[in-house]
């Protein structure tokens, strides 16, 4: 509170922020008087030439900037969270502290913003995925490695059903790969010098005659797929897609729920295609995400991600293969942004930001070209002049990580999702026990239709179990008393609407699977 004070009395007296530029001797010589350890050693790493400072009032720091102008432009602040944080991100140094905050230029966007981070905590997904029954750790599997509950099971086999049988309309093969390869495969495709550190620790046969990495990519194991016969140009393209789960070894204190964990199932694809097709493919695959993205309400922006300090390959191929990128977009009418250098090591790629319910911004899914690990992988196609070409390789994750994309929807759904996609979709409630045979019968009606149902036959007054399944976000509710079974009807409730009145038991059932069908978000809780 007294360093949130303080700021409210600065942005008031609108204090010029002005910025000076100094060598990097003079910059270690004021820091080194000072005593600042943290600053010396950030001044250190910096390549020679003239550093910058800036100053408000009487306080002065070094900083890339830019800044404001005055602190004049700020006119709401909160100051939000304070964690602790390691120097430089590395557990072995200090741990320092660090408060998170957040200023606006008017109050108002302050209040919605407050007002957004409350409606967030209600529906943080590792919340409801306690609450929901869908997920939980255990400290003797080890951390950031999810066990799925039956629910939660229930829920992501639906989910991967529905991306298979999109994948399938697109012409995607399905392929399984194992969960370990030979350290071999990962030197040659470049991911272990690139990712070696965030991998855990190899794998050695019992003789130490062989030594294995847990997965950390699956496109190693594609390219060896792709490899085991021999390619004609009229095979291309070839799309293999798998629900890989891939292991990186991510610090316990980056680990977040499903959103950040150790061990993850990608929705991962490979196309391998010649130099002609790969605007066709790049628009398939666009095509294809707002399929699946339009399905959940959500909405994208696309990044392009451009050549990195770090990569492999020509700066001329990498050039063709970004203006590539960019056309086949452009060619659909759609809009990007650019993100200068953030390309992978192998290809420059389209990154898709979803925006949820509450506006916030997820990078999901990603398209990436790949001139590189054909090379490395001495992939082949016997060409219409009879001669051997080296493919393209298309990289391409739709919802990213299965893990990451439930938290996402979790919380975008406030845990109330689709109808199609409920891990239990239908409730049949029971008043009383001679209502239980009838409230039986009905659930195995729903059974043979591939609904997934349950049954409260339980001893409990019915305002009470109605209440419980509507915490529980079950789509819909059917209430069975002596009336209902003696008009032979059912009561039903939603847990949108509300009382739905009564009907026969066929014109729900139609009812139902028109909404399954058309995959209705109609009832789901978004905002």
């Amino acid at each position: 509170p007294k360093i949130e004070k303080k700021m409210e009395e600065l942005a008031r007296s609108k204090e010029t922020i002005t910025r000076r530029e100094v060598s990097k001797a003079e910059a270690l010589d004021t820091y080194t008087k000072k005593g600042d350890e943290y600053k010396v050693e950030l001044i250190s790493a910096l390549e020679d030439g003239t550093i910058s400072f800036y100053t408000n009032g009487n306080f002065t720091d070094l900083c890339r900037g830019p800044h404001l102008p005055h602190t004049g432009f700020i006119k709401a602040i909160k100051l939000t969270s304070i964690a602790g944080a390691y120097w430089r991100g590395d557990e072995h140094n200090k741990m320092l502290t660090r408060i998170y905050g957040i200023t606006f230029p008017k109050k108002s966007m302050l209040d919605e913003y407050l007002a957004m981070l409350e409606e967030a905590k209600k529906r943080d997904h590792r919340k409801l995925g306690k609450e929901l029954e869908l997920f939980c750790f255990s400290p003797r599997v080890g951390a950031g490695l999810p066990l799925w509950l039956p629910k939660g099971a229930a829920l992501r086999d639906r989910l991967e059903h529905f991306l298979r049988n999109v994948q399938k309309q697109y012409g995607y093969q399905q392929v399984i790969t194992p969960h370990i390869g030979m350290k071999d495969l990962y030197v040659t495709s470049g991911h272990y010098a690139k990712y070696g550190k965030d991998s855990f620790q190899p794998i050695h046969t019992p003789d130490d005659s062989e030594e294995f990495l847990l997965k950390p990519m699956n496109c190693p194991h594609h390219c060896e797929i792709y490899r085991w016969k021999p390619r004609s140009y009229k095979d291309l393209p070839l799309r293999f897609a798998e629900f890989g789960t891939v292991y990186r070894y991510e610090q316990s204190g980056e680990l977040h729920g499903l959103t950040r964990v150790r061990g993850f199932t990608q929705d991962d694809a490979h196309i391998f295609m010649t130099w002609d097709q790969m605007e066709q493919e790049i628009q398939n695959v666009v095509r294809l995400f707002d399929e699946v993205y339009s399905t959940f309400g959500l909405s994208y922006q696309i990044e392009v991600s451009t050549m990195p300090e770090d990569h492999i390959g020509e700066k001329e191929t990498w050039d063709m293969a970004t203006d590539t990128l960019k056309r086949a977009i452009e060619h659909m009418g759609k809009t990007y942004v650019i993100n200068e250098g953030d390309g992978a090591f192998y290809g420059p790629k389209l990154d898709f930001h979803l925006s949820d319910s509450l506006g916030r911004t997820w990078q999901c899914g990603t398209i990436q070209l790949d001139m590189q690990m054909p090379e490395r992988f001495d992939l082949e196609y016997v060409g219409a002049d009879g001669e051997k070409h080296r493919p393209v390789m298309i990289h391409r994750v739709v919802l990213g990580s299965i893990e990451r994309f439930i938290g996402v929807i979790t919380e975008h759904f406030a845990g109330a999702f689709p109808t199609w996609l409920a891990p239990v979709q239908v409730k049949v409630l029971a008043m009383t026990d001679r209502t239980h045979e009838a409230a039986k019968q009905i659930a195995d009606s729903l059974d043979k239709l591939g609904i997934r149902v349950e049954t409260d036959l339980r001893n409990e007054k019915i305002g009470f179990k109605i209440r419980e399944a509507q915490m529980q976000r079950i789509p819909y509710m059917l209430i069975i008393g002596d009336k209902e079974v003696e008009n032979n009807v059912i009561a039903v409730r939603s847990r949108k609407g509300g009382d739905l009145g009564t009907m026969p038991l066929a014109a729900f059932e139609e009812k139902l699977m028109e909404e399954v069908k058309t995959r209705s978000i109609s009832e789901c809780v978004t905002k």
